[in-house]
């Protein structure tokens, strides 16, 4: 996994769901608490969220294939729309179950573990916070000047923004348990446990869909950011060509990038010069986007006719589909 795939904040992440799913657990046996339940699980589908995100980083390394040339970068985006599935399953439709089942049978929490879920939910709070930090640390290391919500709509490398809103989630989530646990107590009424579990599974689902809309679009084949854009049409017009007539990009995984553009060069070119200003162009494009690994150039020689948008370039057939 690259260093924007943010295997530190997983690997945080993980440890800090585990631990903290185990005690929730334990506080549901001793309470009978639905938010405690709710919690539970929600920890326990956070942790095999981030077991998921690991085997999509590893399986998205392996070399290409015949029958997968341009290789298994977009494994890692499989990955994070089936978290997307568990965490709208069996995190939030769960937690949704269980306050529909408590609101019907609301009952109190057993007064003699009565501090067990207060301080099970006040020290999970605290170690969701690290793991939340330690998010925080990595994503700003490639957030560069983008507010919270762009990064998480932009970012090509899907684990971050993943781990980013689990843990974001997990954190207001704890405040909804905290407070039904709490009102829970004060008025022994156990509706409040159940408002508590329920906010909880309406979170879960929020975030499920948000997690699936924006993995969706990275599924479907995301085009470089802007910036890279306009980095590689400055990097591809040089000595032999003039210009671009027309460009296209895709991510083929987070740090892979398949450009496909046709380039002017001059009719008095020999096919040595065209090979050589190709070679050159390519090398001033991966030098400007590293990401830029796989580059299909096809030489042409530019006329007002083939520019993109006019409908002489819509009916061009030069024997490949056109990219545009």
């Amino acid at each position: 996994m690259s260093a924007g795939g943010g295997s530190e904040a997983i690997i945080a992440a993980l440890a800090a769901n585990l631990s903290i799913a185990v005690l929730k657990f334990v506080a549901f046996l001793l309470t009978a608490s639905s938010s405690m339940l709710a919690e539970s699980i929600h920890s326990l589908a956070d942790s095999g969220n981030q077991l998921l995100l690991l085997v999509g980083g590893k399986r998205a390394a392996r070399q290409a294939s015949p029958e997968h040339p341009f290789g298994y970068g977009r494994e890692r985006y499989i990955y994070a729309f089936i978290v997307s599935i568990v965490l709208f399953s069996v995190g939030g439709l769960f937690a949704l179950y269980e306050a529909y089942e408590k609101w019907h049978d609301p009952h109190g929490i057993e007064p003699t573990w009565a501090w067990v879920p207060l301080v099970v939910l006040v020290g999970s709070i605290v170690l969701e916070g690290y793991s939340f930090r330690t998010a925080v640390r990595e994503s700003n290391h490639t957030r560069g000047g983008k507010s919270w919500v762009q990064f998480v709509r932009t970012a090509k490398a899907p684990e971050l923004p993943v781990v980013l809103l689990e843990d974001s989630a997990a954190l207001v989530g704890l405040v909804f348990a905290l407070g039904g646990v709490s009102m829970t107590l004060v008025t022994g009424n156990g509706l409040w446990d159940a408002a508590g579990t329920a906010l909880i599974g309406l979170l879960l689902v929020t975030v499920a869909v948000i997690l699936a809309i924006e993995t969706k679009s990275l599924l479907l084949g995301e085009s470089a950011t802007a910036a890279d854009v306009r980095a590689i049409e400055k990097a591809l017009v040089g000595p032999g060509v003039s210009r671009i007539i027309h460009l296209k990009t895709m991510h083929l995984g987070p740090d892979e990038l398949l450009v496909a553009a046709k380039i002017a060069v001059d009719t008095a070119d020999t096919g040595a010069q065209i090979a050589a200003a190709i070679d050159s162009a390519e090398r001033r494009v991966r030098a400007a986007v590293p990401t830029a690994k796989v580059m299909y150039l096809e030489p042409d020689i530019y006329s007002s006719s083939k520019a993109p948008g006019t409908p002489a370039s819509a009916g061009h057939d030069d024997g490949v589909p056109d990219p545009r």
